[in-house]
């Protein structure tokens, strides 16, 4: 037996069973919270989704409000954790640079297009008079993303790659040229778009930025 298999076996067990347990819960509730809304919701409902007793979603959650707030802290969490991941592709390598910055371009655009931000925003968006503090949340994931795209502009106009004085509104900049877009193809997030669109857009999007920002402008 190896050491390390060995080392597991003597630690505590992780709880891994209740950890799944409550993920399922989780993705029940946001099903649930985005058919009904959260007045309509019952917990009753949530459980039967997750295939759960009623009580168990009690014992993990407490009530319905704090399985709602950790339903949106929970998606908002995967959402960053996803746009942080491709905005980290971002690099000039000595490549194809608006290669990459179509590619990154429509890799955003998906996580936006994602059903599940999509109906995250919605679900946001009718419960704000209820919950305005997850504004903040929803706010706080916009501003970790754009810090970390302006961080990686920034880089790139250091080395030379592109002209930029102001990475922080440039970062807001091509953000706008994505989601304006997509908005509207999209008619407020009410229909999918195709990955098809979604390339047309994060080209023109591109093309736009680097004719704004590139080496010649």
């Amino acid at each position: 037996m190896s050491a390390a298999l060995k080392s597991s076996r003597e630690r505590p067990s992780t709880p891994r069973g209740r950890i799944d347990k409550q993920q399922a819960m989780l993705a029940a509730a946001f099903t649930v919270f985005a058919r009904a809304g959260y007045a309509q919701a019952r917990v009753d409902e949530i459980a039967a989704e997750a295939k759960v007793a009623k009580a168990t979603v009690y014992n993990h959650f407490g009530d319905k409000e704090t399985l709602f707030r950790q339903v949106v802290q929970a998606l908002s969490d995967t959402a960053l954790a996803a746009n942080l991941a491709v905005v980290a592709r971002l690099v000039d390598d000595g490549g194809d640079l608006p290669t990459v910055v179509r590619e990154v371009g429509f890799r955003l655009a998906r996580c936006y297009c994602e059903e599940e931000s999509r109906a995250l925003r919605r679900l946001i968006a009718a419960e704000a008079p209820q919950f305005p503090d997850l504004l903040d949340v929803v706010d706080d994931v916009s501003r970790q993303i754009a810090q970390a795209l302006a961080d990686r502009l920034a880089r790139l106009s250091l080395a030379g790659s592109l002209q930029i004085d102001d990475p922080e509104l440039a970062a807001m900049q091509f953000a706008a040229l994505l989601t304006g877009g997509i908005d509207a193809r999209s008619r407020v997030g009410t229909r999918q778009v195709p990955d098809a669109e979604l390339h047309v857009i994060a080209d023109a999007a591109a093309a736009t930025f680097l004719k704004a920002f590139g080496e010649q402008a």
